[in-house]
């Protein structure tokens, strides 16, 4: 997919499912779970409202998505505080994220441009 929003959410993915393969063993099923599900959603939706035919359709995945890196937001906090992940790599899963939301936020505002 050549969108750039896309495309830097989807670097943020790849990050997740890489330092998630640290995470405690009992966390399988929870956290390592939740953030994947989360970042993963963060693409699928983009890629989802991308496709659909009305602005309308398009901005109500876009906001899924935004929902969804919002939450990505909150385990990676929750991650850090458990000890899970560390100082550096929470900064930088963070920026990534908080830069995904940046071109999400053009994303939607443009798109939003088109309805009325």
């Amino acid at each position: 997919m050549d969108l750039i929003t896309w495309q830097e959410g989807h670097k943020l993915v790849v990050s997740i499912y890489k330092v998630t393969k640290i995470f405690p063993r009992e966390e399988i099923y929870a956290m390592t779970d939740q953030m994947r599900r989360a970042s993963s959603s963060v693409t699928a939706n983009i890629a989802e409202g991308f496709g659909r035919k009305t602005y309308k359709e398009k901005l109500q995945f876009y906001y899924q998505s935004q929902g969804s890196l919002t939450e990505l937001k909150d385990f990676l906090l929750i991650a850090k505080d458990v000890g899970y992940l560390s100082e550096d790599q929470t900064d930088n899963l963070m920026d990534q994220a908080n830069h995904t939301h940046k071109l999400l936020q053009g994303l939607i505002q443009k798109t939003k441009s088109y309805i009325s």
